[in-house]
C-alpha cells in the first residue's frame, strides 16, 4: 500500500494534488506525538516491518535508535551549517571549509549589494534542503528569494523529521561559494559514512540536480558495495550507475579527516567535495536520509547494523 501511494504522490501530477493535503494536515497533528511514537510509525510507514528498538539490528533501526538516545550539544553545533565550521577549523584546520560571504538572520539582507559577483549559494542553516544557486546576480528575483528564505526560517525540521539536533539551532541565512570544477560543473558528492569514529562506505553523488542524479556505493578501500541505498526527490530515484566513479585522488585524505571529525560520535556522515583536487568540507550528517530508506538486499541492513556499536552510547 504505501508504494502505491509513494508512486502516486511522487510521480503522477493527481496523485500529488489529492495526497499532498493530507501529508501536510498530518504534519500539523503529528507535533501532539511524543517522539518515540511518532518515530515508530514513520519507521513502519516507509519500512514496512515494526522498529525494534529495544534490540535494533538493521542500520536503519540503530540509526532511529540513536535519535532517541544519543542527543548532546555537539550534535546541534554540528549540524549547524555555520557553527559547524567552529569545529572543522578546531579538529582540522580552517584551509577544508568553503568560503563564506555574508550570513545574516534577516531575509531583507539578502540583496544585490550583499550578494558577490562570483557564483554562489544560499541557504538556511538549520535544514536539510537545498539552497538558492546564484550563477548571475542580475538575473535573480530577489523578491522570491526572501520570500523563499523568510519562509525557511520560520520552520524547525525538527518537527519533520525528530532528529532532536536540530531542535534549537537558531536559524539564519548563510551565502557561500558555489563550487565548480574548472568545466564549471557541480563537483561530485562523497559522504563517507563512519561507524564509531571509522570510515565503512562512502556514497557518491553524481550528476545532482539533473535526472542523470546517481549514488554509487564503495567500500573504505574503493571497492564497489553489492547493495544500494537510495533516496528520491519527485520520481527519481538515486540508484548506483552501470558505470565506475574514479577513486579521488584525496581519497586518502578524505578518510583521514573524515575519523578526525567523526570520532566524537556512534554514527557520523562526514560530506566532502573535490574540486580539481581540493577538499572541502560540506557538512556532517548523524541520521543518513532518517534511516527511513530500505537497503537492498534487504540483509545488508543486517549486516551493515552489526557492524554498528550502539553501546558505547549513554543513553539520553
Amino acid at each position: 500500500m504505501r508504494e502505491k501511494i509513494d508512486y502516486l504522490h511522487h510521480r503522477t501530477t493527481l496523485g500529488y494534488y489529492l495526497i499532498q493535503p493530507i501529508y501536510f494536515l498530518f504534519g500539523l497533528l503529528t507535533k501532539f506525538i511524543p517522539d518515540k511514537n511518532y518515530i515508530k510509525l514513520k519507521f513502519k510507514w516507509h519500512m514496512g516491518y515494526p522498529l525494534d528498538l529495544k534490540n535494533p539490528e538493521t542500520l536503519n533501526e540503530k540509526i532511529n535508535w540513536l535519535k532517541l538516545y544519543d542527543r548532546t550539544s555537539l550534535h546541534t553545533m554540528c549540524s549547524d551549517k555555520y557553527k559547524v565550521r567552529e569545529y572543522v577549523i578546531e579538529k582540522i584546520g580552517n584551509e577544508y571549509l568553503v568560503p563564506l560571504f555574508f550570513e545574516t538572520f534577516d531575509p531583507c539582507e539578502i540583496k544585490p549589494e550583499n550578494i558577490p559577483e562570483t557564483p554562489c549559494i544560499i541557504k538556511a542553516n538549520h535544514d536539510s534542503s537545498g539552497g538558492i544557486f546564484v550563477y548571475d546576480k542580475s538575473k535573480v528575483n530577489w523578491i522570491e528569494a526572501r520570500k523563499n528564505l523568510k519562509k525557511r526560517l520560520k520552520q524547525n525540521y525538527y518537527w519533520s523529521s525528530r532528529e532532536w539536533q536540530y531542535k534549537n539551532i537558531e536559524p539564519r541565512i548563510i551565502v557561500e561559494k558555489l563550487l565548480q570544477d574548472k568545466n564549471g560543473n557541480i563537483p561530485f558528492d562523497y559522504k563517507v559514512h563512519c561507524f564509531n569514529g571509522k570510515v565503512r562506505m562512502i556514497s557518491v553523488d553524481a550528476g545532482r540536480g539533473t535526472e542523470e542524479h546517481h549514488r554509487n556505493w564503495y567500500s573504505q578501500d574503493w571497492i564497489r558495495e553489492p547493495y544500494k541505498w537510495s533516496s528520491h526527490k519527485g520520481t527519481k530515484y538515486t540508484d548506483p550507475s552501470d558505470t565506475d566513479i574514479e577513486k579521488p585522488k584525496t581519497f586518502d585524505l578524505m578518510k583521514k579527516l573524515s575519523e578526525k571529525l567523526a570520532q566524537p560520535f556512534c554514527y557520523a556522515r562526514v560530506d566532502w567535495y573535490d574540486v580539481d583536487g581540493q577538499l572541502f568540507f560540506g557538512e556532517i550528517t548523524f541520521h543518513h536520509d532518517g534511516g527511513y530508506l530500505p537497503i537492498k538486499p534487504e540483509i545488508w541492513d543486517k549486516k551493515l547494523g552489526q557492524l554498528l556499536n550502539i553501546e558505547t552510547v549513554e543513553k539520553k
